[in-house]
């Protein structure tokens, strides 16, 4: 009887460490998969490398080159290209003009990167190594001149202006560079933070502070920390200084626009390489383990993260990222003890009294949630600008789910004198009254003013329903929660209201197929009323609160 592939992963010693490969090579491939299905590309890489040795299988060569970018073994993987010239993978190719680049070899990435044969094309990207062969040897006029004849149809003239910016300002025209670097901002979409970050390092190294500090001015929130990080030149290591530097930019895009795709493929590979052209680049480090959790890989992801050290400004990102991804495996005591670390030194910052307040609140420990957004947010409040009720709305909410309503109700007050006209503090405070039977004519005025304001956002609009349901007023709620659950259909709380007042209003068959939709999405605490529901109908018992 054959074994299970997730068994016979478990079960060989050539998976777990690798030395060991069955003789047979049927039993070495199923192996091989096993391992890849499993998560332990490194032993994948491993067995695929030794059946690759002396076969003229391309595939199969392939497969033991993807695996070892995967699991981050670069040298295995460039063993293995070295071997195998007739593999022409996208990935494949893009690790040699990394590891071309690291060596200082740009004549060697250029003829990598050139269109021959059926390849694919990546000959877009060799303005960005010609130009930064031409800085590096002092010619900055050459380079922008490399850069001003990229094509408008090339996959590269959206990043021009920010390449153009860095270039300039590794040759210290901090005047010249300014436009390039505000247009850049403007084009960098999902990487804006990252790209501001690394314009302020490259103006601060310069000495020039002004220009520095003008490229934070468009971050949200509150900056004071960042700003202090430039102040004690720790945003030194966000600079792109180099062509490899560059180089590893370029992929993280490409892996952004990637995740974007109708295929929707975790890029890791694309993002492995990014980390080998350029180790220090934390941003790509955050990226690639948000890519690994995602694909399950959550060990690979934990260690990730942790690799970014101590002192990085995108250290906090890094330690929200590994909270994040060990609560959702359900691995909440590792996300807890790595939250309560963070609060011990005297200088915790709101960000880590939040972050353990967000573990508290997954835990369902919501005393201990209300109590760590508190010392978020009393910390934050300290910080001219900061926005402050985010953290006062998410304190309020701990409040209600441990049945502390008038404390709830009195913190609610702050975020609301701070942020008068804030949907989200508007719907919330006025849900609230709702939901404890509080005057419902101010209830209902606070949730229609949030729908003024947010007139597109499907929770807002849920909440206007259930209010003008709750009054009694039924055609108008029906509609309105029609229109809810068509601006956000998974949304099982939106589900479960539209049916309730259906049923309500005598349509029990509409009404089940908005509980049945409900029950496709619902949490585990609402599921069962739900399915009362839908086996006996609306009862005071079963109503949605």
């Amino acid at each position: 009887m054959s074994l299970p592939l997730a068994t016979l992963a478990l079960a060989s010693p050539a998976v777990a460490n690798v030395p060991e490969v069955p003789t047979d090579s049927a039993r070495t491939y199923v192996a091989a998969r096993a391992a890849a299905i499993s998560g332990d590309h490194a032993g994948a890489a491993e067995l695929y490398a030794r059946l690759a040795q002396g076969s003229t299988d391309a595939d199969l060569k392939q497969k033991a080159i993807s695996e070892a970018i995967s699991a981050g073994d670069m040298p295995l993987a460039l063993r293995l290209i070295g071997q195998s010239p007739d593999v022409k993978s996208i990935d494949a190719r893009l690790l040699l003009v990394a590891d071309a680049l690291k060596r200082r070899q740009d004549a060697r990435a250029i003829q990598l990167l050139a269109k021959s044969g059926n390849a694919a094309d990546l000959s877009f990207w060799e303005p960005l190594v010609r130009s930064w062969n031409l800085a590096e040897r002092g010619d900055t006029a050459g380079a922008l001149a490399v850069l001003a004849r990229v094509p408008r149809n090339s996959a590269f003239s959206p990043f021009v202006d920010e390449q153009s910016a860095l270039i300039l300002l590794k040759a210290g025209k901090t005047a010249d560079a300014e436009a390039f670097a505000r247009r850049a901002i403007g084009n960098a979409g999902a990487r804006e933070y990252r790209v501001r970050m690394a314009l302020a390092a490259g103006f601060a190294a310069t000495g020039d502070r002004p220009r520095a500090d003008a490229m934070l001015e468009g971050i949200s929130g509150d900056t004071s920390a960042i700003r202090r990080m430039l102040e004690s030149g720790r945003l030194s290591g966000l600079r792109i200084d180099s062509v490899s530097e560059a180089f590893a930019e370029q992929l993280v895009a490409l892996a952004l626009e990637m995740r974007r795709s109708p295929v929707a493929t975790a890029p890791v590979n694309i993002v492995q390489i990014a980390r080998f052209a350029a180790p220090d680049n934390s941003s790509a480090a955050v990226l690639l383990g948000n890519f690994l959790a995602g694909g399950g890989r959550i060990d690979d992801a934990v260690k990730v993260y942790r690799s970014v050290p101590v002192g990085d400004p995108l250290k906090t990102e890094a330690l929200d990222a590994e909270a994040r991804t060990l609560v959702d495996a359900k691995r909440f005591d590792e996300a807890l003890a790595l939250s309560l670390k963070a609060v011990q030194p005297g200088d915790a910052s709101s960000d880590d009294f939040a972050r353990l307040a967000d573990v508290y609140s997954e835990m369902k420990r919501h005393n201990e949630a209300a109590a760590a957004y508190k010392r978020a947010a009393d910390l934050s409040s300290r910080n001219p600008g900061a926005r402050v009720w985010p953290l006062l709305l998410l304190q309020a909410s701990a409040l209600e789910s441990a049945g502390r309503w008038p404390e709830a109700k009195a913190v609610l007050a702050r975020a609301m004198a701070l942020a008068p006209n804030e949907p989200l503090v508007l719907n919330f405070l006025g849900y609230a009254k709702l939901e404890h039977g509080e005057d419902l004519d101010a209830a209902e005025a606070l949730i229609r003013k949030a729908s003024e304001l947010a007139p597109d956002d499907a929770s807002i609009t849920d909440s206007l329903g259930w209010a003008l349901y709750k009054r009694g007023r039924l055609d108008e709620a029906i509609e309105v929660l029609q229109r809810a659950a068509a601006g956000d259909p998974a949304q099982a709380e939106i589900q479960e209201h539209l049916g309730d007042a259906l049923y309500t209003a005598g349509r029990h068959f509409e009404a089940r197929f908005a509980w049945q939709a409900a029950l496709a999405t619902a949490d585990e605490q609402d599921t069962q009323r739900i399915k009362q529901k839908l086996e006996a109908g609306l009862t005071k018992a079963t109503a949605a609160p």
